[in-house]
Formats: C-alpha cells, structure tokens, sequence
C-alpha cells in the first residue's frame, strides 16, 4: 500500500512533461504541415546526389556504345515461317 504513495507523484510528473511537451510542439508549430513530410519521402528532388561521369581522354578513339546502335532485323519472309501444327 505504501508503493501507491510513490507511484502517483511519478505518474503526475509523467503526464506533466508530456503535456508540456506537446503544448511546446503545438506553440513551435510542429502540427502545422503534416502532409508535407509524409510525401516527401515519396518524390527525390535531391539533384546533389546525381553523380556526372568524368570526361573521357580526347586521344580515346570514340566508339558506339551498344545502345546507341541499332542492330538490323533479320529479313523474314513467309518461307521462313513455319505454321504451328496441333
């Protein structure tokens, strides 16, 4: 029974620091936008992490890139075509 003497002033004290906790966050406007953050994380503006490749030697000799050329398609006639058989 004496323990209740010692647990209610904490639990006073507790619910004192959040209250006054939360008033500091309402008055330091941090309930303000709470959209904004939670989609922030969705949309990456950050273009200082975007890294530019470094320049390549001028006595390099410059070749296509595999990507950039594009490959001929074979010619296909209707010989070539075999029809599927069930």
């Amino acid at each position: 029974m004496n323990v209740i003497y010692v647990l209610i002033p904490i639990a006073i004290i507790i619910v004192a620091i959040a209250l006054l906790v939360f008033f500091w966050a309402v008055k330091a406007n941090q309930f303000d936008d709470l959209e904004r953050q939670g989609s922030a994380i969705l949309f990456d503006d950050d273009v200082a992490d975007i890294v530019t490749p470094a320049p390549q030697a001028a006595a390099e000799p410059k070749s296509p890139s595999p990507s950039t050329t594009s490959p001929t398609p074979p010619n296909i006639t209707s010989a070539d075509h075999k029809p599927d058989s069930h």
